[in-house]
């Protein structure tokens, strides 16, 4: 019996690792990585659409001006929701990624544990916080329409490289597509107002800061450029942070 050859074996070890570097480059491996984003955003623009059903069938007869803003507040949340999952299918895949664990973790958190707060029963918040979350929800879902608008394919869930972006809001701004997240997701938890849904909104927000530091980490080292662009920008609000 002969003895496998070491240098063979080591040679199709090494060729194995490389295809499946190779397929990690490319549209198809990112779409079935993406996956259970992809259907945890469905879900929750389902229950979006559940509630918003709800709220018809609450109404007998035309609805009044609380129900409008009501309705408007969910219609808007389902389309924050929307935008999500469609950017998760059109982007381009990754050049680069963090490794470890760690940084999957947050960005999976930062992601997922903010959409839970739609799983929570909504609470009447009265008019005046029903307008706040409506106006939240509008002001932040435009920003990050905007910055997306910059971003395009770029748009990543991990912390990932795909193309350095710095011109709209992120010629200021490094991360202005959180930033309207953020603003968005307050004012979607004014529409499911208590102490587990603030809860969920502190973590979302945590993860999303350590998010941002691993984006960053991955950025400087994939594009030399980067390092000059941090030092004229702000991480997300200009004279906060």
């Amino acid at each position: 019996m002969t003895s496998p050859d070491p240098q063979k074996a080591r040679f199709d070890f090494t060729s194995a690792a490389a295809g499946l570097n190779e397929f990690r480059q490319t549209k198809i491996y990112d779409l079935l990585a993406g996956l259970p984003l992809t259907a945890w955003f469905g879900l929750s623009a389902f229950k979006q659409v559940t509630q918003i059903a709800d709220l018809f069938r609450a109404q007998s007869g035309a609805l009044d001006s609380m129900a409008v803003i009501l309705l408007l507040g969910k219609l808007a949340g389902l389309a924050l929701v929307a935008m999500l999952l469609v950017l998760m299918v059109i982007r381009r895949p990754a050049k680069a990624r963090a490794e470890g664990p760690l940084p999957r973790l947050c960005a999976f958190m930062g992601t997922y544990l903010g959409l839970a707060i739609v799983w929570l029963p909504p609470q009447p918040v009265g008019f005046e916080l029903s307008v706040a979350s409506l106006l939240l929800i509008l002001g932040g879902l435009g920003f990050s329409a905007y910055a997306v608008l910059h971003l395009g394919r770029s748009f990543s869930v991990m912390a990932e490289a795909r193309h350095l972006v710095v011109d709209g809001p992120y010629a200021r701004i490094r991360h202005p597509l959180y930033l309207g997240e953020a603003v968005a997701m307050l004012g979607l938890t004014l529409q499911y107002l208590s102490a587990f849904a603030l809860l969920i909104l502190s973590l979302q927000l945590t993860f999303q800061i350590i998010r941002m530091r691993n984006e960053e980490q991955v950025l400087a080292r994939m594009f030399p450029e980067y390092e000059d662009y941090r030092t004229r920008t702000v991480r997300i609000l200009p004279g906060v942070y």
